[in-house]
């Protein structure tokens, strides 16, 4: 059970303690990226006595993390670029030492290394147009001591209250003797009570005399809240995992840049394997264009760890990275199966969890994959058709994953029938059958029965049959109230729905069924009847609707129950 410790210290023990390698980060929290322009508002609101949050800690030692847990230095150099944006800099990666090293910073990483880079580190800006590796000039924090000459804008309730700014103007002889660097409040002279008073004396002696009142209040403030209050408020978490810890910074990480989990994911593959993020770009292109490190993730998980989480560790990431050429060869062979059975890999572009169970199948079958084609599509097919995956994903993974294990590391016709929720029943196919005009499972069970004929590189619309606009209009004359009510009720259903070409749609428009079939010679007319699935020796006519449904509904039944037998 993890411990927690509230406390609190200075900013310049902060400092101190990030100096003198107390103080490191996780490796997935790797990147800095605050601006110039952030770090001058956190000084300003320090002045201005606003809290700066509180800071999460996490006490690290050898009984909950090994040697091989990485950890991020804190940064000691940052460049500019002249939107003075942060360029895009990581952290560097290192074991540590528990001997001086004992806190991971959870949260307010950003805050601590801003305070950092102006009290201690070195921190520069790149001219407009300067090419990479060009010129660099040294970019230092100063705050103005002249009132008179405050530049900010006190009607603008966002502005900085105090003239704190990056600049290289106090590095150049001649430039103004008023403005203060922040970081020459730690030199000795301004620690010592015995010379502060003439310290602060000094540093205003070209200050005109209507503003040394504001000055000498501003280094004295400055001093006090560098390194006297304990603005620097924790909470120190003892005895918790690493993979606790990551947990808790996801849910903290709710500031600033905020990091999406394969971002981070991302940064913990690359302090255990460096080349992870282009190797996976590899993989990710040709066939597999346009889907996102999540499906690796996700598929990872499941062969070499927990895929009820979310955040691969290092075992995973090491079995990853050691049996890649294994894992490339799954997603090329899926690819493989997906064209024999005649299936678009592209529509599952945003839908890649159903094909996680597919990779582990084939991962774990290399040679014999093909003979299991019809059980991979029986899995996809009722996965999808019976909306498997609506809730709980990374419990139904694992009940996938746990099912196939117990079934020889294989995708079954019978393992799937002996688990509830896949189970072909009635209801569920009369829920298929009663799903409406506009819904995905329409779209879904119309793509699958008519994958055969249908052009991936063609845009496909859902179309009513029997136009709806007819059902607006009165009745047929020879039609009972009731049947034409029950009919209106029906019209959106799958029996009076098919995938039409999204242009011959615009040219359908709301043709009657009949009208739009008589205006096709007799080879049009045999194509769509089989693409439509339009029931043979059967009127097109409104007023034969009713037999039209039924008819249409039996057939969309037998190709439904193929697909899921």
């Amino acid at each position: 059970m993890s411990k927690l410790l509230d406390n609190s210290i200075t900013i310049y023990e902060a400092i101190k303690n990030i100096q003198n390698g107390k103080y490191v980060m996780p490796a997935f929290q790797r990147e800095y990226v605050w601006s110039s322009e952030q770090i001058e508002k956190l000084w300003d609101s320090i002045l201005l006595d606003y809290p700066i949050s509180n800071f999460l800690f996490w006490h690290i030692d050898d009984k909950n993390v090994t040697w091989d847990t990485y950890f991020c230095n804190f940064l000691n150099r940052v460049t500019f670029n002249n939107s003075k944006q942060s360029v895009n800099i990581n952290f560097p990666i290192n074991g540590i030492n528990f001997e001086y090293t004992d806190i991971a910073i959870l949260d307010g990483q950003q805050r601590l290394t801003s305070l950092y880079l102006s009290l201690i580190g070195d921190t520069y800006i790149k001219p407009k147009f300067s090419k990479k590796g060009g010129v660099e000039y040294v970019y230092k924090l100063f705050i103005e001591l002249d009132q008179n000459k405050s530049e900010n804008d006190e009607e603008d309730y966002n502005s900085k209250k105090y003239d704190i700014k990056f600049t290289t103007k106090g590095l150049i002889i001649n430039s103004s003797t008023t403005q203060f660097e922040i970081r020459n409040i730690l030199n000795e002279e301004f620690q010592n009570d015995n010379t502060r008073e003439q310290a602060i004396e000094n540093a205003i002696k070209d200050v005109p005399e209507n503003s040394k009142d504001y000055a000498r209040n501003i280094l004295l403030k400055l001093y006090y809240k560098i390194c006297v209050e304990k603005l620097i408020r924790y909470t120190e978490i003892q005895d918790m995992s690493q993979d606790d810890a990551l947990e808790m910074f996801i849910r903290f990480n709710n500031g600033g840049k905020k990091l999406r989990k394969h971002e981070i994911t991302m940064s913990i593959l690359e302090v255990y394997w460096p080349n992870a993020r282009e190797q996976f770009s590899i993989l990710l292109s040709g066939d597999y264009e346009g889907f996102n490190t999540d499906l690796i993730i996700r598929t990872a998980l499941m062969l070499y760890g927990d895929v009820t989480k979310t955040i691969i560790n290092k075992s995973v990431a090491d079995n990853l990275k050691n049996n890649w050429s294994d894992f490339k060869i799954a997603f090329k062979n899926m690819k493989i199966a997906f064209e024999k059975l005649n299936i678009d890999l592209k529509r599952f572009i945003n839908d890649y969890t159903k094909l996680v169970p597919i990779l582990y199948h084939i991962y774990n079958n290399p040679n014999t994959y093909e003979e299991d084609l019809d059980a991979i599509r029986v899995y996809l097919t009722r996965t999808i058709f019976f909306i498997y995956f609506r809730s709980g994903t990374p419990g139904k993974l694992q009940r996938l994953k746990n099912n196939i294990n117990n079934n020889g590391m294989k995708i079954s016709i019978d393992m799937l029938d002996a688990m509830s929720e896949l189970q072909i029943t009635e209801s569920r196919i009369e829920d298929i059958l009663n799903s409406e005009k506009g819904s995905r499972l329409v779209d879904e069970v119309l793509y699958f029965i008519g994958r055969d004929w249908i052009d991936p590189n063609k845009n496909y619309e859902q179309d009513h049959l029997h136009p709806e606009s007819r059902f607006m209009e009165p009745k047929p004359f020879n039609i009972s109230i009731d049947e034409w009510k029950k009919w209106y009720i029906i019209r959106n259903r799958l029996p009076n729905i098919q995938l039409l070409d999204e242009f011959e749609n615009k040219s359908k428009n709301s043709q009657r069924l009949i009208d739009y079939c008589n205006n096709m010679n007799d080879e049009q007319k045999k194509e769509f009847s089989e693409h439509a699935l339009i029931p043979q020796n059967t009127s097109l006519d409104i007023d034969n609707f009713g037999e039209f449904y039924e008819k249409r509904k039996n057939i969309l039944k037998e190709k439904i129950l193929e697909l899921l037998k």
